[in-house]
């Protein structure tokens, strides 16, 4: 795997540039404008602040955590080592972590000769103004931040990414450059799909078959995607994320998707008989057995140590492509299951075709489908469910840029950057107001990925378009692009081997 400069402010090329100081040398200033995703509100001007290695960052306990994070990032881009203090030495320049009104994941964002001040509600929001902060210095000396003020917040609460660790399994240092790279742009979840037909890629103790078998060498598509994750590694994970402001959200698909369980547990078949291994990419052809008791003490079992493992909110638990399942024993799985997610203290979380049963009504839907009506969706959200857009044909980042991409697949049709774009989250579904909508997410399915290589090829830079849709209160392609072009040089000085999309505009 090629070396990597860290995950910090050597990501920080310049963007769309704005005059520099007059006593200046070197690059000019990032302009405030210039950033990923767009913020809420710009004031440019005033007097520009330079960093230098006398700058000090200023943060209250609460917020070590923070101007922790801010100084490593510093001192691997830079060299400087700034300290971290309560308060600032009598005229030292500083950087300035500060409680502020505004709250949850918002922030205000200042910038003047002496220094620069993000003032938030939560670690959270100061954590998000930090992030803009690295996109808003330059990679060369000197290092200057343009005048003037940003106010930010969020439009939708939940802005995530998802990768399928069933279909290929990817190591917990793959995982975390994920996490590394969605954080930069504001994706505060990131969803695991640990389950489905080719393996199974998450420690349960109490049926410890399912790793045995279902996460051994041959696992995966076309059997070259073998491993699992154990209780500590996922722990590291959450812990990892955690400091990041990102939540992971643990996925076991059922009652469909389970071939990589059967194999290891028949009982769960209705037969008793296990099925062989399975290393293509077919679907829909596996179903738990619903109608016998075994079937809902593995689950129970699965959820109870899942949640035990997660602190973050969200179980989810599948619910797609159960083609082998009667819709009948579909929605009787759903009405036991659904529930039991709740008794552990989650909120049960599946893929929109668990509308079909009434107790989805207070669970969360993520809508994968094309199409922008679904009656059965619009009815749920009329009796109280919430939803994820993820529709396959706009936010699936496993689907092909072109026909001559070299990874991906095409089922859901092809998606350029702008495709990823041109959509609006709250206004995608009929009946699905936004305020139904908790916000977006983009998913990497795994069946051509093989490397953290294929993971950024695929991702980038259609990840930004969505974190974009997600934060930022209204969308402008033109602006957009002229963005995302002067960030592709922050790629690959990380060595972020990311997709060189016709359709942009590189810098450099």
């Amino acid at each position: 795997m090629r070396k990597r400069l860290a995950v910090l402010l050597a990501c920080a090329l310049p963007l769309v540039l704005a005059p520099a100081p007059a006593d200046a040398a070197g690059p000019p200033a990032v302009a405030l404008n210039s950033v990923i995703p767009a913020p809420v509100e710009v004031r440019p001007g005033g007097p520009a602040f330079r960093l230098t290695a006398r700058t000090v960052i200023v943060a209250p306990p609460s917020a070590r955590p923070v101007a922790d994070r801010l100084a490593e990032a510093v001192r691997a881009a830079t060299g400087y080592r700034l300290a971290v203090v309560k308060h600032a030495p009598r005229h030292a320049p500083a950087i300035t972590l500060a409680p502020g009104r505004t709250g949850g994941e918002g922030y205000r964002l200042s910038v003047g000769r002496k220094g620069v001040t993000i003032r938030s509600g939560g670690n959270s929001g100061l954590f998000n103004g930090v992030q803009t902060l690295r996109q808003l210095l330059p990679l060369e000396a000197p290092w200057t931040v343009a005048g003037g003020e940003i106010l930010d917040r969020p439009r939708f609460a939940y802005r995530g990414a998802f990768l399928d660790l069933a279909r290929h399994f990817h190591t917990p240092a793959e995982i975390k450059q994920y996490i590394d790279e969605i954080s930069q742009f504001k994706v505060n979840h990131l969803h695991l799909h640990l389950s489905d037909d080719q393996g199974w890629r998450i420690q349960i103790d109490s049926w410890p078959r399912l790793t045995a078998v279902g996460g051994a060498a041959g696992t995966g598509v076309d059997g070259v995607g073998g491993g699992f994750l154990t209780k500590a590694d996922y722990r590291d994970l959450v812990r990892y994320a955690a400091a990041r402001y990102v939540t992971i959200v643990p996925e076991i698909d059922m009652p469909g998707h389970v071939n990589a369980a059967q194999v290891a547990y028949p009982e769960l078949t209705c037969d008793g008989v296990a099925p062989p291994p399975r290393t293509d990419t077919a679907v829909g052809y596996s179903s738990l057995c619903i109608g016998k008791e075994v079937t809902y003490r593995f689950v129970e079992d699965v959820i109870r140590e899942l949640a035990e493992l997660t602190p973050g909110p969200l179980i989810h638990i599948g619910g797609d492509e159960a083609h082998a399942t009667s819709e009948a024993d579909y929605i009787a799985f759903q009405q036991r299951v659904l529930p039991l997610v709740g008794k552990y203290g989650k909120t049960a979380y599946g893929w929109n075709e668990i509308t079909q049963a009434p107790a989805s009504h207070t669970a969360i839907a993520q809508y994968w489908n094309t199409s922008t009506t679904d009656p059965t969706l619009a009815a749920a959200v009329a009796a109280g469910a919430k939803v994820i857009m993820s529709p396959a044909n706009l936010a699936y980042l496993d689907m092909k840029y072109d026909p001559s991409t070299r990874l991906g697949l095409s089922w859901a049709g092809y998606i350029e950057v702008r495709t990823a774009y041109d959509w609006d989250p709250g206004a995608h579904v009929t009946g699905v107001p936004e305020s139904a909508v908790l916000g977006v997410e983009a998913p990497l399915w795994s069946e051509t990925l093989r490397s953290i290589e294929d993971i950024e090829f695929m991702a980038f830079p259609r990840l930004a378009a969505i974190a974009e849709l997600g934060w930022s209160p209204s969308r402008d392609w033109e602006s957009f692009r002229t963005r995302l072009g002067a960030y592709g040089p922050r790629w690959t000085a990380r060595g972020v081997g990311f997709y060189p999309s016709p359709q942009i505009d590189w810098a450099g």
